[in-house]
């Protein structure tokens, strides 16, 4: 099954909910990334400090769930990454198209801080 083969990016809440949201596009990064195509979004375990959650909460307008009921540990849904361009200090890495999981899914394969297979 090739959805099996696909790459999870781990990605922080609440900026993971963001991104399936729509409301957060691009993605920085430290480094440059070629690859491409569909892959799924991770909301990974760790937290920021909570005063830093909720200012991220509210620049993201996310007002219909309270930061600590958001999915963490799970695969959240799928985006595509379309493109790659080197910033002053950092990537943006394109993001599009994102489509929450019916369901949400602990990863068979240990989560990273980067970029891993979920589902072996």
């Amino acid at each position: 099954n090739m959805t099996e083969r696909r790459r999870a990016l781990s990605v922080r809440q609440p900026h993971a909910e963001a991104i399936m949201s729509g409301e957060k596009s691009i993605e920085f990064r430290s480094r440059r990334t070629h690859i491409r195509g569909t892959i799924y979004i991770y909301a990974a375990a760790g937290r920021y400090a909570r005063g830093e959650e909720a200012k991220m909460m509210k620049k993201y307008k996310i007002a219909d769930v309270e930061c600590d009921d958001l999915s963490r540990g799970v695969v959240i849904g799928t985006v595509e990454l379309h493109d790659c361009v080197e910033g002053k200090d950092s990537f943006r890495w394109h993001l599009r198209d994102p489509v929450r999981a019916k369901r949400k899914r602990k990863p068979s394969g240990k989560p990273q801080p980067v970029w891993f297979y979920p589902f072996t």
